[in-house]
C-alpha cells in the first residue's frame, strides 16, 4: 500500500511539471500573438503588457526548475523518466528565451508606433502565426510523446527561415531606394529575426522530443526526418 501511495504521489509531481511547462507555453504562445499585434495595430498598451508578461515567465521558469531538481533529488528517477524531467530543464529555458524575443518585439513595436508605418504588415503577422503554432505543437509532442508532431515542427522551421529571409530582402530594397526608411525597416528586421528566433527555441523543444522518445539526438542533423 505504502508503494502505491509513492507511486501516485511521484506521477503527481511529473504531471506537475507538464502543467507548469503547459502553463509556460501558453503564456508565450500569447505573448507571440500580442507583441506582433501591438505592431499591426499600433497598440503601445499591447505591447507594455508583453513586457511585464516576460516577468511572469522568469518567475515560471525558476519555479520549475526548482521542482524538477527536487524531484531528481528525492526520486532519483531512471530512463524515461529521467529523460522527461532534464528535458523538462532544457526546455523551460527554451521558454523562458521565446519569452525575452516577445519582449524584445513588443519594445520595437513600441518604437515603431510612433513613426509613420513604413508598409503595410502582413508578412510579420504570418511570420508570427507560424512561430506560435511552432511552439504549441512542439509542446504538444511533449507532453504526448508525439515523435511525428515533433517531426513536423522541425520540418516546419524551413518555411520560417525562408519567410524571414523574404521579409528581409524586402526590407533592404526599402533602405536601398530611401535612406530615410532605413531605421524603420531596421526595426523591422530585428522583429522579422526575434520571431525567427522563436521558431528555432520551437525546433530545439522538438529536436528534444524526439530524442526523450527515441533516444535519438537529431541537433545539427542535414535532414531528421530520415533519421
Amino acid at each position: 500500500m505504502e508503494r502505491e501511495h509513492i507511486i501516485k504521489q511521484y506521477d503527481t509531481e511529473l504531471n506537475e511539471i507538464r502543467a507548469k511547462i503547459l502553463e509556460m507555453g501558453g503564456k508565450v504562445e500569447l505573448m507571440i500573438s500580442n507583441s506582433v499585434n501591438a505592431l499591426v495595430e499600433r497598440d503601445s498598451g499591447l505591447a507594455e503588457q508583453v513586457i511585464l508578461s516576460d516577468h511572469e515567465i522568469n518567475h515560471l521558469e525558476v519555479e520549475t526548475d526548482e521542482r524538477c531538481l527536487e524531484v531528481l533529488a528525492r526520486r532519483q528517477p531512471t530512463a524515461r523518466d529521467l529523460r522527461f524531467i532534464t528535458l523538462a530543464l532544457k526546455i523551460v529555458t527554451d521558454l523562458e528565451r521565446i519569452g525575452d524575443q516577445c519582449a524584445s518585439i513588443a519594445n520595437r513595436a513600441r518604437e515603431l508606433n510612433e513613426e509613420p508605418p513604413l508598409k503595410p504588415y502582413l508578412d510579420l503577422p504570418r511570420l508570427a502565426e507560424a512561430a506560435r503554432t511552432m511552439v504549441k505543437e512542439s509542446l504538444d509532442a511533449f507532453v504526448r510523446y508525439d515523435e511525428e508532431l515533433a517531426l513536423k515542427v522541425c520540418e516546419d522551421d524551413q518555411f520560417v527561415d525562408e519567410l524571414n529571409v523574404q521579409i528581409q530582402r524586402e526590407l533592404l530594397t526599402f533602405m536601398m531606394e530611401d535612406p530615410a526608411t532605413i531605421s524603420r525597416a531596421l526595426k523591422l528586421n530585428y522583429i522579422s529575426k526575434y520571431l525567427e528566433r522563436i521558431a528555432d527555441h520551437a525546433t530545439n523543444v522538438a529536436e528534444m522530443v524526439i530524442f526523450m522518445v527515441k533516444g535519438k539526438d537529431i541537433r545539427h542533423t542535414s535532414d531528421p526526418v530520415k533519421l
